[in-house]
């Protein structure tokens, strides 16, 4: 099971045995809050199941979607390897099922089997350089090349052309994005007169190549 999940790709078979006899399962019903900004942290969760949405909200209720996380995907790694509190919220948009590791549990099997730190850091580092593009794509491009990065990113190819499956509203994009939901929605209904893209039911296919600009 761990081979699924890329903080654990390239373990030896044997170290991979060893943490997951660490694992526990457990099963949350939908909008199930899993944490909170602020708790006191101490597992790693892997998604089996369902999908999880991972956000920062204020006082006043705004919120931003930092990620919509799905099977395969993990959150909550930081807990592993300090002491700070919480820096996100995480709430299950579906049922779901996790894979959990605690902080003890995972340090005890790294005090057994040292060399498998390096194949985790390493993926660790992996995931930091994608969140760095993620960055400078909200800091350095306009609202529509944010539309175009995110669709591009979340889509998956299915005979010759890129598709997102259970397909984000134009308020989950706008959060996702730093945008005005008004802003994705005009900018989402160009594309789809254009041809550019098809939404049909929780199905975005992207038809041919996206402008350069809108």
């Amino acid at each position: 099971m761990l081979e699924d999940f890329p903080i654990f790709d390239g373990l030896d078979p044997a170290h991979a045995d060893a943490m997951a006899k660490a694992i526990i399962v457990r099963s949350f019903a939908k909008n199930a809050i899993i944490m909170t900004e602020g708790d006191d942290a101490d597992k790693l969760y892997l998604i089996r199941k369902g999908k999880v949405k991972i956000y920062l909200s204020d006082r006043e209720g705004r919120e931003v979607i930092v990620n919509i996380l799905g099977p395969g995907e993990y959150f909550g790694e930081l807990a592993l390897f300090d002491d700070a509190p919480r820096s996100t919220s995480a709430i299950t948009t579906t049922k779901a099922e996790f894979a959990v590791i605690s902080r003890d549990a995972f340090l005890e099997c790294l005090d057994q089997h040292p060399a498998m730190a390096i194949v985790i850091i390493k993926n660790l580092a992996r995931r930091v350089r994608a969140l760095s593009e993620n960055v400078r794509s909200l800091a350095l491009l306009d609202v529509y090349e944010r539309i175009v990065h995110f669709l591009k990113s979340e889509a998956t190819e299915d005979n010759g052309k890129l598709v997102i499956n259970d397909r984000p509203t134009h308020q989950e994009i706008a959060n996702r994005i730093g945008a005005s939901r008004e802003m994705v929605t005009r900018i989402l209904l160009d594309l789809s007169t254009g041809g550019y893209i098809t939404a049909e039911g929780k199905c975005l296919t992207i038809n041919k190549t996206l402008p350069g600009g809108w």
